[in-house]
């Protein structure tokens, strides 16, 4: 049989001695494949491109990159290789997460009689032992944490697993938020100005920080302040928004912007005064009365797309405030005792009206979703891990793919918002974000096929980060009833 001559070169280039670097106990305890040469056979590749599914192929995998991937039979595979038959397994390139923090609403302090929220505020706790892992676990092989009310923790987490003493993704870090005064988030800094924008962004950068976040009660001027000096570093800026507006926040150049409009952007909320926040719920009722074919909509739609603003999806936060499906039983198994009752406490307080309020909303903000994309807009997913605490790490990156299908998005094109376009926002679509020969082996193996139904992806066996393949199991038996605590 007659081998392509691209393949046969690329084979031929293997490293005759590549090696994986040792891993330490920690981390080597969670790996499942580790040999220098694999080969991943007889599987379905989904390349993450939003291409057809190709049945029947071979990956080749060494020195952590993708060195061929083909037809089963016209890919040769590598002497001493380690051949995995995955016959009835499907590949896709590792998940780039863009709202995935490495903290979560564990729990809310709120009055048992009236539900209001109690002093100090809205609290959330650090877990970056269990995160990392969960990511992991689901798939996610890079991720940006997308605000951090900690500033080092993040920091550390990511310098732990670039240096391979934890397992986790890739991390492009978010500084701590850029906030105005009112947050009700006491673990935030509440800015006094523009200069004091600039300096933290400054700051941070120095740090090490990669990303940053504005926050709801930011002013135009600081934000104004805050993109341009993240700019003149080339990071970029995004924001969950309330006392600015998005077309306000688009005319400065801010890069993205979080949850989609109908949670966040106040640009319709009557008498809604400047760099004034109008309160919670505000936006979203406003948008309620929206067409999103309407001009109004449309006009944002175009605005967006032609100031290259990226918008993030985070479905699942929204969805676990309703009653619409079934909690994943594997989550709240993943959960501590106190977030466990946390989380159903605030599910057991949802009543029918609010129920079908957030429901109509949703279906609203999904409507929004496809109609942005139809006009060229990149979409970018993750779960954000906070809400009311029913959305974690890893099992919310899974629900925001399902979600993006009942949103009327096929399979491949969700597969394609979770990868390929985080990677295009983050400026590394020529290492990750698809499978191709050269590029970094961020791969996800599932049992099933996720071209035809979604929920197979929850299926994951076997993470491949930097070449290294992960036991999914594993990683997630490690942390079982620990999250909201480490």
């Amino acid at each position: 049989m007659k081998r392509p001559l691209l393949v046969f070169l690329l084979l031929a280039a293997l490293p005759a001695a590549a090696q994986n670097p040792v891993l330490p106990p920690e981390v080597a305890k969670f790996v499942r494949v580790s040999a220098p040469v694999v080969a991943l056979t007889h599987v379905r590749v989904i390349d993450g491109t939003g291409a057809p599914a190709r049945d029947d192929q071979t990956i080749v995998i060494s020195a952590g990159k993708i060195q061929a991937v083909g037809a089963a039979a016209t890919v040769a595979l590598p002497a001493g290789a380690q051949v995995l038959d995955l016959t009835g397994y499907t590949v896709l390139p590792g998940l780039v997460g863009m709202h995935n923090h490495l903290y979560d609403s564990a729990w809310l302090n709120r009055d048992p009689a009236t539900g209001r929220l109690l002093p100090p505020g809205f609290i959330v706790t650090e877990i970056p032992y269990t995160a990392p892992r969960l990511y992991l676990a689901a798939g996610v092989t890079t991720l940006r944490t997308t605000g951090d009310v900690d500033g080092y923790t993040d920091l550390e987490v990511k310098r732990q697993i670039d240096t391979g003493e934890v397992p986790g993704p890739s991390i492009d870090a978010t500084a701590p938020y850029l906030e105005g005064p009112g947050s009700i988030f006491p673990q935030m800094h509440q800015l006094s100005g523009p200069g004091d924008a600039r300096r933290l962004v400054d700051y941070w950068a120095g740090e090490g920080a990669t990303s940053y976040k504005a926050y709801m009660n930011i002013t135009r001027d600081e934000l104004g302040a805050a993109i341009q000096e993240a700019h003149q570093r080339g990071f970029k800026l995004t924001g969950h928004l309330c006392s600015v507006t998005w077309p306000e926040a688009i005319a400065l150049g801010i890069d993205d912007l979080e949850h989609g409009p109908v949670f966040t952007d106040t640009e319709f909320v009557a008498g809604k005064q400047p760099d004034k926040c109008p309160g919670a719920g505000a936006g979203s009722a406003a948008w309620g009365k929206q067409d999103v074919s309407g001009p109004e909509v449309q006009g944002l739609i175009r605005d967006l797309v032609a100031h290259h603003v990226a918008v993030t999806s985070t479905l699942p936060v929204f969805e676990a405030s309703t009653l619409n499906a079934p909690p994943n039983p594997r989550a709240l198994e993943a959960m501590a005792p106190s977030q466990l009752e946390s989380f159903l406490a605030a599910r057991a307080g949802v009543t029918p009206e609010g129920n079908a309020r957030t429901t109509a909303l949703l279906k609203k903000e999904m409507e929004f979703e496809r109609a942005f994309v139809q006009a060229g807009g990149l979409l970018l997913a993750g779960p954000d891990p906070t809400g009311n605490g029913g959305t974690i790490p890893g099992f919310g990156d899974w629900r925001e793919l399902e979600l993006l299908v009942q949103a009327g998005f096929t399979p491949l094109e969700a597969i394609k918002i979770a990868s390929y376009n985080g990677a295009q926002y983050l400026g590394r679509l020529d290492q990750i974000g698809s499978i191709a020969a050269g590029k970094q082996a961020d791969l996800v193996v599932v049992h099933g096929d996720p071209a035809t139904t979604i929920a197979d992806i929850e299926k994951a066996e076997i993470v491949f980060r930097n070449g290294v393949g992960y036991d999914s199991a594993k990683l997630f038996e490690s942390v079982r009833g620990q999250v909201g605590v480490h």
